[in-house]
């Protein structure tokens, strides 16, 4: 038998007299494990369900990797290069590499009776992989997009259509300008978006791949460039690397350089913002496990007070330090194990709530995002609640040690 564990247990299930000082020091300190690990829970969800919601929306306008002329990367400017069916079958067939997708960028200025605004018209063709933008499209519906002929239709944001006083269904005109020529095309609002992604709904509308194509001047499968989506975002640079191997540094029917980069290199900017959420995720984390430690030292050093007279009884019989002492850390170990049950079912019961019913709303100006996105893992929630229970344990070992000091014959006289 284990005598520690014996003792603990019937320590912890005796309820005494309720008037003993120990009672609410557990209770407290019950409660301060399992608040530390709710908000633990919590804040990992948070900040998991941003990046995560961020960064989909990032890659849905840019993929994962692109494959450019190397002039586009160098410059401000897009340069042509050719993406014919070969590059199309290389690129394809590269290993991590799941989708590949053409896309030509012109910029133009669309115009109404009252407005006109500026914008970035990105031709797609009919191999787009329109799930994300279909997963944001708030009015209308997603154009068979053309490679081979100009279907006049486009696809806007809410903020477009809300300064140019647009919906679905009205035609508006278009302009481009190229050297000395102006031209003119009429296009037909297919569909509205919105994604809450400011620098991209001012400025991103989607139309054909041909007719993105066909306003540059280019020649016959020459587009900006071909969009990569890979299986496994966490070996995006692996991917790349094959990519790097197979097509970087060779060059087109028209003498062009084939180049490559990574959607990181492409926004490095909002992924050093994403990347700093993760310091206060650490911080938070640390202080909840603070939070915890500190309750359970009060209260363990409060318990070990008012059962004086029992660890002197203890040692009276030929308990060891050790035995008494592990006997106290079992005690904390059940109290902790209680307070990491209830900081589970309130932390993920609270993240599963904004799942359903979206109950915590934001400033999409702001973040970027209507709800306060939440993503819950249940292996970090595991880990978390292991990393608890073995930190608020190893803090309680050097308290524990102040059994030793307690001598059994004055500990008999101990009120």
């Amino acid at each position: 038998m284990n005598l520690p564990l014996f003792i603990a247990r019937r320590i912890h299930s005796d309820k005494g007299d309720r008037r003993k000082v120990s009672r609410p020091a557990i209770h407290i300190a019950t409660i301060g494990v399992a608040i530390g690990l709710a908000v633990m829970i919590i804040t990992v969800s948070v900040v998991l369900g941003f990046k995560h919601t961020i960064r989909d929306k990032v890659v849905g306008f840019g993929s994962h990797i692109q494959v450019l002329n190397l002039m586009s990367i160098n410059n401000s400017e897009t340069y042509p290069i050719s993406i014919n069916d070969s590059m199309m079958n290389v690129l394809s067939h590269i290993e991590g590499v799941r989708h590949v997708q053409r896309f030509a960028m012109t910029q133009g200025i669309l115009k109404t009776d009252e407005d006109f605004l500026g914008v970035v018209f990105k031709g797609v063709g009919p191999e787009f992989d329109s799930t994300f933008i279909s997963q944001n499209l708030i009015e209308g519906e997603v154009p068979a997009f053309s490679d081979t002929k100009a279907q006049q239709k486009i696809l806007v944001s809410r903020m477009m259509a809300d300064k140019l006083k647009l919906k679905t269904g009205d035609r508006v005109y278009a302009y481009f300008i190229g050297g000395d020529d102006v031209r003119v095309r009429r296009f037909t609002i297919s569909g509205i978006y919105q994604t809450n992604m400011t620098r991209f709904d001012e400025q991103i509308c989607f139309t054909d791949l041909y007719t993105a194509a066909k306003l540059n001047g280019w020649f016959p499968h020459q587009y900006s460039g071909a969009e990569l989506l890979v299986d496994d975002f966490d070996r995006i640079e692996a991917t790349e690397q094959h990519v790097v191997e197979q097509v970087n540094r060779s060059h087109d029917e028209y003498n062009n350089t084939y180049s490559s980069q990574n959607i990181h290199d492409a926004y490095p900017q909002v992924f050093s913002w994403l990347e700093l959420l993760d310091i206060n995720v650490w911080i938070i984390l640390g202080l909840m496990v603070c939070l915890a430690g500190i309750t359970m030292t009060s209260g363990l050093l409060i318990i070990i007070l008012e059962r004086t007279s029992m660890i002197g009884v203890l040692k009276a019989l030929g308990a060891r330090n050790d035995t008494v002492r592990h006997t106290f850390l079992w005690f904390a170990a059940f109290i902790i194990g209680r307070g990491l049950i209830i900081g589970d079912i309130l932390g993920i019961g609270l993240v599963l709530m904004q799942q359903l019913t979206g109950f915590v709303s934001l400033d999409p100006q702001t973040y970027y995002v209507s709800e306060a996105p939440v993503e819950l893992n249940i292996p970090i929630v595991i880990v978390l609640n292991v990393a608890t229970l073995f930190i608020s344990i190893s803090v309680l070992i050097i308290p524990s040690f102040f059994i030793s000091h307690i001598h059994p014959a004055k500990s008999m006289r101990y009120e």
